[in-house]
């Protein structure tokens, strides 16, 4: 007689099971922060799930219990949760070099540029030539100050937005991180151009995978996830549309450079990054991956909308 069908279902899942169980199962000599009681295989993700879409409110009244620094195993990944000012400076100041490792995100590699994002790219000569480029480029007081004109323009268009919707109801958050969005969009591009709109939408879907909770990153070894889920298929798709986007606006100001119709006084972002690239003051030689990464990550972390 044939086995069934389902007893192999079931000898599958027992054999997955008693996997999980011997792999957490086995003791640890790490000396751990305080933190709840972990569930087998998936430790403590169904606490961070019950607070649905606000999991910083279950870190919160975690944090109340166990104290401002705790261990949480969310899956697979060993987390510990910092929730006080004192000690974020201490990671990410005072032992910052101990810290700098990058937790496995599964989208990474697709829609980022892999490692040539320095947000999720491993510390090296690659990652102190991207943070000397934001420092003395990006994020000096003389570029800050130029780009005054733009946030002072778009401040100027939302306060008469709502001057304009006086008497109604409005949604200032969303207002807000509009001004927000546009400023960044203008300092990075020079100008707003007509895939502007489609390109705000894409990252904000962007910033809701990387930030979300998905199987894939919280068991990374089991690769199918990625795959079963549907996220690796999405994820190629949201990349496609961005590159795009992205590809056409680097080419456009490669253009003007060819041309010489860029004005020192007046680059953005892209201007300064393919400027950079062709000079020979890194130690890395940059690619127009790598400008895309910077560019992308660059509208990312000042668009996030909390």
């Amino acid at each position: 007689m044939e086995p069934q069908p389902y007893f192999l279902v079931i000898a599958i899942l027992v054999f997955t099971i008693l996997y999980f169980l011997a792999k957490y199962s086995k003791p640890r000599s790490y000396k751990l922060p305080p933190g709840p009681w972990k569930l087998p295989i998936i430790g403590n993700i169904h606490q961070l799930a019950l607070a649905g879409p606000l999991p910083h409110r279950a870190f919160r009244e975690l944090a109340k219990k166990y104290g401002p620094i705790m261990h949480l195993k969310l899956g697979e990944n060993s987390t510990v949760v910092v929730s006080s000012a004192k000690l974020a400076k201490e990671v990410l100041k005072t032992h910052d070099a101990c810290f700098q490792k990058r937790p496995f995100i599964a989208a990474v590699p697709t829609l980022v540029y892999g490692p040539a994002d320095i947000a999720f790219s491993p510390s090296g000569d690659y990652w102190r030539d991207m943070r000397k480029i934001c420092t003395l480029e990006l994020l000096s007081v003389k570029k800050v100050q130029s780009l005054a004109s733009v946030r002072e323009a778009e401040a100027e268009k939302l306060i008469q937005t709502i001057r304009e919707s006086a008497g109604s109801r409005i949604n200032l958050s969303d207002m807000i991180f509009s001004l927000i969005s546009a400023s960044v969009y203008r300092a990075t591009f020079g100008s707003y151009n007509k895939e502007h709109d489609e390109f705000v939408i894409l990252i904000k879907e962007a910033m809701e995978i990387l930030g979300g909770f998905h199987w894939a990153d919280l068991f990374p070894s089991m690769k199918p996830l990625y795959y079963l889920s549907g996220l690796k298929s999405k994820v190629e798709k949201l990349h496609k549309k961005l590159d795009r986007i992205l590809e056409d606006i680097v080419m456009e100001h490669q253009k003007k450079q060819r041309e010489g119709r860029i004005d020192a006084e007046e680059e953005d972002l892209v201007d300064v990054l393919l400027r950079v690239q062709q000079s020979s003051s890194l130690q890395t030689k940059l690619i127009i991956a790598n400008v895309k990464a910077v560019i992308e990550v660059s509208i990312n972390a000042n668009s996030y909308k909390y």
